[in-house]
């Protein structure tokens, strides 16, 4: 890494010098219309931003919390904070009011720029438990003219206050990004909390350009490729992709209108490349099954006879095997029929290589994807490595594995079989908690909490969380991600929790997809007036016992679910049983659905009583009381 390159401010600059005004850095859809920004403009709006920030008396290691959807103004304002030496805190835009709290308390963050009125209202309603924060800065207006506080200001104004401070000292930014060094904080991504509060993990510039030159040795990634912003800022995987990746690269970055435009928008765009966990992959495998039921009849003989076909194929590659000409034909036969189409109603028809991380993905998704033409890879990696550890290989995918360490990664397995990581991109430590930094960096190696082994290849096996995996009774080893993992490929199933720990028997508790059980129901003239009412119908509990019964039919005896129950309520990070990046809090929900899980280990039990506390983004709490049914599940 030269000097030149040693800091993200550093890499913006040398992308506007060489090609400023020619290739397109960041775009944004706004009144539907695709507002694109050059690498100069890119680089004079973090100018203005940085100086106006300085101008308000932002300070080397002052920090910066940004909360909001991706925006364009949200990355310049990431970008300035660091140019100037201040460090930026992404904050979860949907997190409740607790959450927000204490990640800009617990980070110092002396400024606040939120997205909206929406996020501002957030803000002020917490302002006297925020003693610290001294600015909020808004860059949308809408519904802000009556706003009238001394610390409140919009992004233009700040801008503004920038360019009057560009004018009368014009060296002062390049001075402020030379004294930067690789060394220095770039920024602190709180984790998701699955254990416990967040912790704040300090990464450096060195760590984040050293991660992505390194994972670019692997997958080749440049100017004219298309990146899609839709995931949380606040999760290291965004920033990983939509800041540093392109910076290195001089990718373009495009941010969807909306929330609810991202669909769309993907589909607009036709990414090239592209990074999502794999809630989104079985998010976009849901949308896929219900598009080919909503089909007509031919449409959907078709894809029913050719898509096992497509998923078959897509196995045999995966172990290594060659394909009989028989399956070779009907593929072809699928790729003009079924495949392509499918590939470009998801948005997915321009794609060179997507990869998934964050959690395992299930073996079924994997096929569904590789089956239909998606050069869809696993990766491993932490928000305490800067995001990529290891990366599956074209041609050397398997579907049990997050494949072998990108270079300059060392993998190394425990005596108690947990999986430790060194690398150019292991974090400094999280910030103000010694203790857990020394808990977690051991003499240079990143101990994950993940159980795991490597192959004979190389590749790197997650198991499941070390903490998670346990036994059944009779000794067998029992890891619930993975049947969870199997039971999220039905497109019918949102969430799963397995239970077995020290238990007889594996039993599940299940979360129905409203949308496509909704869509379901609504086919076959079945009524329902929610959630609630849907997920305790007959028939879904029937609907829902053939797909357990699918998924038993890939365990051994020992591990097959011999009971479960539907939820009364989604998993809900709201409540606290599921993070923002949508990772169970294990234990929390075990505790709080303990009546559940214990009654379901009742064999005298048909149903069970639950009281359940709901807690509403203002922090308001309802309570419910339903009666919920337990099935036992027959031998298919």
């Amino acid at each position: 890494m030269t000097q030149a390159r040693d800091t993200l401010p550093k890499l913006l600059l040398q992308r506007a010098q060489h090609r400023g005004g020619r290739d397109p850095a960041i775009r944004e859809k706004e009144f539907g219309i695709w507002q694109s920004y050059s690498w100069a403009e890119y680089l004079a709006n973090v100018r203005a931003f940085a100086l106006g920030l300085a101008r308000l008396g932002v300070q080397r290691g002052d920090k910066l919390a940004i909360i909001g959807d991706n925006r364009p103004q949200l990355y310049w304002a990431l970008v300035a904070a660091e140019a100037v030496g201040g460090i930026p805190v992404p904050v979860y835009q949907d997190a409740i009011a607790p959450e927000i709290q204490y990640v800009i308390d617990h980070s110092d963050s002396k400024v606040v720029v939120a997205e909206d009125q929406e996020q501002v209202d957030k803000i002020l309603e917490l302002k006297d438990k925020l003693p610290g924060v001294e600015h909020v800065i808004f860059d949308d207006p809408k519904g802000m003219r009556h706003y009238a506080f001394p610390f409140l200001r919009s992004f233009a104004q700040v801008q503004e206050l920038g360019r009057e401070m560009d004018n009368a000292r014009p060296a002062y930014f390049s001075e402020e990004v030379a004294k930067g060094a690789g060394e220095d904080v770039a920024i602190i991504n709180y984790t998701s909390g699955t254990t416990g509060f967040p912790k704040g993990v300090i990464l450096t510039h060195r760590n984040l350009i050293a991660t992505a030159e390194n994972l670019l040795k692997v997958d080749r990634v440049g100017k004219a490729d298309q990146l899609m912003a839709y995931l949380p800022m606040a999760w290291i995987g965004d920033t990983f992709f939509s800041v540093v990746v392109s910076f290195v690269t001089g990718a373009c970055v495009n941010c969807p209108e909306d929330t609810t435009t991202v669909r769309h928008d993907f589909r607009e765009i036709g990414p090239t490349v592209t990074f999502a966990p794999p809630r989104i992959w079985e998010n976009l495998l849901s949308q896929a099954q219900v598009k080919i039921e909503d089909a007509d009849w031919l449409k959907r003989r078709l894809a029913h006879g050719l898509l096992p076909v497509a998923m078959r194929v897509a196995t045999l590659g995966m172990e290594g095997k060659p394909v009989p000409w028989s399956l070779r034909l009907l593929m072809g036969l699928g790729k003009w029929l079924v495949f392509a189409p499918l590939r470009d109603q998801l948005g997915l028809r321009r794609l060179r290589w997507a990869t998934t991380g964050g959690a395992p993905m299930g073996p079924e998704v994997l096929q569904f994807f590789r089956g239909i033409g998606v050069n869809l890879k696993q990766i491993y990696g932490l928000t305490e490595s800067s995001a990529p550890a290891t990366l599956q290989r074209d041609g050397a995918v398997k579907a049990d594995s997050a494949g072998p360490p990108i270079p300059g990664v060392e993998v190394s397995i425990s005596p108690g079989g947990e999986v430790l990581l060194r690398a150019p991109g292991l974090f400094t430590g999280y910030y103000k908690d010694p203790e857990a930094t020394a808990r977690t960096l051991r003499e240079g190696w990143l101990a994950t909490g993940d159980a795991g082994f490597l192959d004979p290849d190389g590749h790197l096996v997650i198991i499941d969380r070390a903490k998670d995996v346990s036994h059944l009774l009779d000794g067998s080893v029992f890891a619930p991600q993975y049947i969870e993992n199997k039971l999220k490929f039905s497109p019918y199933v949102k969430e799963a929790v397995a239970a077995g720990h020290e238990r007889p028997y594996v039993a599940a508790m299940i979360n129905i997809d409203t949308e496509v059980v909704g869509n379901w129901a609504e086919r076959r003239g079945i009524p329902y007036s929610g959630y609630a009412d849907l997920s305790q119908n007959p028939q879904v509990y029937e609907l829902i016992h053939r797909e357990v019964q699918r998924v038993n039919r890939t365990l051994t005896p020992a591990l097959r679910i011999r009971r479960f129950v539907l939820l009364h309520k989604e998993l809900d990070p709201d409540d606290a049983e599921i993070t923002r990046t949508r990772k169970l809090r294990r234990r929390f929900v075990n505790e709080k659905y303990g009546t559940i899980i214990d009654a379901l280990y009742d064999h005298g039990a048909r149903e069970v009583q639950v009281k359940a506390v709901v807690t509403y983004e203002d922090g308001r709490t309802s309570e419910t009381e339903r009666s919920l049914n337990l099935l036992d599940v027959a031998e298919a």
